[in-house]
């Protein structure tokens, strides 16, 4: 059976539907499973061992559907669900089923403050676009697949992070879903031990200020003195040495997204605001702090199947403001963020919805 999956972007949505891909390849009888996206997250799937064939919307659409036709598919589910992926699937006339966006409830969430979205994780609303071919949730979470030569040895890094580091994502497609700068200087001074920022290019600035703050620790600081043992001690404390120190390596620009997925997977812990590499570092399964601004959880986006604790600022009337973000806050204020609290002293709860 050949099954095509859409999903056109981004990153977090494309890591997100990893659970469906493996469910078609290990669990329908014969399949053959294609994806179709945009280029640029092509390299983010051609590594995926449960996808057969990549095919990415690099023209028009007429010529995608052509190229699609000659594929002769017998099955599509769409995880995208948007006017491209719904004219795609008319012109293609095979099955399909369509991923429920719930477009009214987040409406009403973000306008009225009334909820009425389930309290299901987006995943499984996912699987459930596969329900009629039998698709059932294995519960091993997400997949993300690092291909070789992009793995970062720690003996790259400065000395002090061989022996540790926390990954702190400092990026987000939108402004009203990122720490003012201010406040990532703070959570840097609170988690006080080897930090790895990750980051795009356009991340690469910040970095460099957050960088620039604690400069005159990276210039005295000895391993012995800098990395506790206990990385879930804010801060460790211990009679017998110095106090530790946060020390910053501004990785925002310098790795792939591969080689910052890696550096992910051999941190100690995450700190991430909802972006992709949020839902990367629950892939493997990392303990995550997870930064919410002016969207919530409850959109169903948290992270899947890894231990987290959520940051946020709790009763503000004006939060939820959208279902994506904003380049500046619409109030003006920007509370969703400027008064995060981040308090790193609980350890992170299992979540295993």
């Amino acid at each position: 059976m050949k099954i095509l999956v859409l999903r056109f972007s981004s990153i977090g949505d494309i890591v997100l539907t990893t659970p469906v891909v493996r469910a078609l390849a290990q669990q329908v009888a014969g399949a053959e499973v294609h994806y179709a996206t945009k280029p640029a997250y092509r390299s983010l799937l051609e590594p995926n061992p449960y996808i057969a064939k990549v095919h990415c919307l690099t023209g028009s659409l007429g010529e995608l559907v052509q190229a699609l036709k000659a594929e002769r598919f017998d099955y599509i589910i769409d995880l995208h669900n948007n006017l491209r992926t719904r004219l795609l699937k008319l012109r293609l006339g095979v099955p399909a089923s369509s991923f429920d966006k719930l477009n009214w409830q987040k409406w009403l969430l973000v306008n009225f403050k009334i909820d009425k979205l389930p309290r299901v994780h987006i995943v499984q609303r996912y699987l459930e676009t596969g329900a009629a071919l039998g698709l059932k949730d294995d519960r091993q979470g997400l997949d993300y697949f690092i291909p070789a030569g992009q793995e970062v040895e720690l003996t790259t890094l400065p000395a002090p992070f061989q022996r540790g580091y926390v990954a702190v994502a400092i990026g987000a497609q939108h402004a009203t879903k990122r720490l003012p700068v201010e406040k990532l200087i703070e959570l840097c001074a609170k988690l006080a031990r080897p930090i790895v920022l990750l980051g795009g290019p356009e991340d690469e600035s910040i970095g460099h200020v957050i960088e620039q703050a604690f400069g005159a620790n990276v210039a005295r600081a000895t391993p012995a003195a800098t990395i506790p043992d206990d990385p879930y001690r804010f801060p460790a404390k211990s009679a017998d040495r110095q106090a530790p120190q946060t020390l910053i390596h501004n990785g925002c620009g310098r790795y792939s997204l591969h080689q910052s997925a890696s550096l992910l997977r051999q941190a100690q812990f995450v700190v991430s605001h909802d972006t992709g590499l949020m839902h990367i570092a629950a892939a493997f399964g990392k303990e995550i702090f997870s930064v919410w601004g002016n969207t919530v959880p409850a959109f169903g986006m948290y992270p899947y199947r890894t231990d987290f604790r959520v940051l946020e600022v709790p009763g503000l009337p004006c939060r939820p403001c959208s279902k994506i973000g904003f380049e500046k806050c619409p109030q003006g204020h920007f509370k969703c963020m400027r008064d995060q609290a981040l308090n790193l002293e609980l350890p992170p709860t299992r979540d295993g919805r």
